[in-house]
Formats: structure tokens, C-alpha cells, sequence
């Protein structure tokens, strides 16, 4: 006997995932077939859910900081810079944003 799962999602995620996994060449359904298979088999989430992230803002010195600007203005000076718009659509097409 096969039981059925109904969830509800934004359309928008719903869209993201059913191209993400067609283009892994499966659907949703599997994948959330694939999900519940590999949570039992790992007697948990089969990855790893962090409830704390390091805060990469943490307070630096004068010192450090004045550092990391110089090596900044360095790079830039070698051509080794992205443009600001290029930098920022990447992570919208990294992080679903």
C-alpha cells in the first residue's frame, strides 16, 4: 500500500525545484522520495542542519582592517576585481534570492 504526502510551498520554490531536479533528470517527487529513503537510512536529516552560523561581521581591529583595504587596493590595481552587479546576481543565482 503507497500513502500520499501533500505539502504546500510558494510557487516560486515549487518552479526553482522542479527545474533544479529536472535538470538533475528526475522530478520533485522523486527527489522528496529520495530525501525521506536517505533520512531513514541515516536515522536523520541525511545533512547537516546548523542552528548558529559564525557571524562573519565579528568586530576586527584597526589594524586588520587597514590591512584588508590595502590588499584590496592592491588587487584593484591588478585588474583583479568584479563589477558590483555581476558579484550580486551570482549569489541571486546561488542562494535562490
Amino acid at each position: 500500500m503507497a500513502s500520499t504526502i501533500q505539502i504546500r510551498v510558494d510557487d516560486e520554490l515549487k518552479i526553482k525545484s522542479d527545474n533544479l531536479f529536472k535538470d538533475l533528470g528526475t522530478d520533485t517527487t522523486t527527489a522528496i522520495r529520495i530525501f525521506l529513503t536517505q533520512a531513514v537510512a541515516n536515522n536523520g536529516f541525511p545533512f547537516e542542519i546548523k542552528k548558529v552560523m559564525k557571524n562573519p561581521y565579528v568586530e576586527i581591529s584597526e589594524d586588520v582592517m587597514l590591512q584588508k583595504l590595502e590588499s584590496s587596493r592592491n588587487h584593484a590595481k591588478q585588474g583583479k576585481y568584479r563589477d558590483a552587479d555581476d558579484v550580486i546576481s551570482d549569489m541571486r543565482a546561488k542562494y535562490g534570492i
